[in-house]
């Protein structure tokens, strides 16, 4: 019996792997990450299924290969967690979910938006947590139909946002290199700067290409925006230069800031932190001081019910692929 070892299973996933077992895999779900201190729980395993913050470099990959692991899969569409050079030089097999519901992501993002152009989340702290029901200044907000939302990156989940979004009576504006005929019935192109310079909303939404696009969201990036505009970065945490955020944020040149995403995010996510166990970097302790102007999530963008399936199902797929037919279309080299 082929035997995975799948890192990174949350409590609500392990009915979904299982369910959707069709091929009677032997299937191992941990809950922890695959990292360099618990490699040894890859033992006895034919393959490993990963998810994004597991570590899959050139020191886990040769304990791996030592293990007889042959095939290192990962049920993302990013892959950067893999040493992807490592693996071919190791005879190692790589493949990933190219693709999984683009809704799960877009309703993440028009959903952190919305509430943080309404305020949501200060009126009902101020209510339920200071019980303080005065109407405050900073409860009056402006109506998303009377704004401009621009989409940075009009690729499937970007588009599906920007579709959502016209459907409240947006007018939409976005930026991205490649155009499709699609994406040019619901949105009008313009440059980067013309879109930050007139958006109420901002929304990213493109891949991260190391050494390329690293901080994007940086200092000059933020000067360029409305200084009454919302910002949403539900694509990678490297994409953001978060103390130039954080900056912008104490200067009420940003009126809101949304992330489901940080940059070496498994040092802060699927870890628990309190007075005797304070969060070990400053730039995530001052998002969450920032509090209710900043609303910080931790990846949770693809968790959900279709989004889930999706990434299971390809993955079991994959797998069967290279086992029944010696290739995935999904191999990455």
């Amino acid at each position: 019996m082929f035997k995975i070892a799948c890192y990174g299973v949350r409590q609500n996933e392990v009915e979904f792997f299982n369910k959707l077992n069709k091929y009677n895999y032997k299937l191992t779900l941990y809950p922890e990450y695959l990292l360099h201190e618990n490699i040894e729980t890859a033992k006895d395993h034919d393959a490993v299924l990963l998810r994004a913050n597991c570590v899959a470099d050139e020191q886990n990959l040769k304990v791996m290969k030592e293990y007889g692991i042959k095939y290192v899969f990962t049920r993302t569409v990013g892959f950067n967690h893999i040493d992807i050079k490592a693996a071919e030089a190791l005879g190692m097999r790589v493949a990933r979910v190219p693709g999984y519901s683009p809704n799960a992501i877009a309703e993440l993002s028009l959903t952190l938006a919305m509430t943080l152009l309404r305020n949501v989340q200060y009126a009902t702290h101020e209510a339920s947590v200071n019980q303080d029901f005065h109407v405050t200044p900073r409860m009056f907000s402006r109506e998303v139909r009377n704004c401009t939302v621009g989409i940075i990156g009009t690729g499937r989940i970007g588009l599906t946002e920007a579709k959502l979004f016209k459907g409240l009576g947006t007018r939409i504006v976005g930026h991205d290199p490649f155009q499709t005929d699609e994406a040019k019935k619901i949105v009008q192109f313009t440059s980067l700067d013309s879109l930050l310079a007139q958006s109420d909303i901002v929304s990213l939404h493109v891949p991260y290409f190391p050494g390329k696009n690293d901080k994007m969201i940086n200092a000059d990036f933020l000067r360029k925006m409305k200084k009454d505009a919302v910002l949403i970065n539900t694509a990678r945490g490297e994409l953001q230069d978060t103390q130039a955020i954080i900056q912008a944020i104490r200067e009420n040149r940003l009126y809101g800031f949304a992330t489901d995403v940080l940059e070496k995010e498994g040092e802060i996510f699927n870890h628990k932190f309190d007075q005797n166990n304070p969060i070990p970097r400053e730039d995530v302790q001052a998002l969450v001081d920032l509090y209710p102007r900043v609303l910080l999530t931790p990846h949770i963008g693809s968790n959900t019910d279709e989004a889930l399936t999706n990434m299971v199902e390809i993955s079991f797929d994959n797998f069967n692929d290279v086992l029944t037919n010696g290739k995935s279309p999904n191999e990455l080299f």
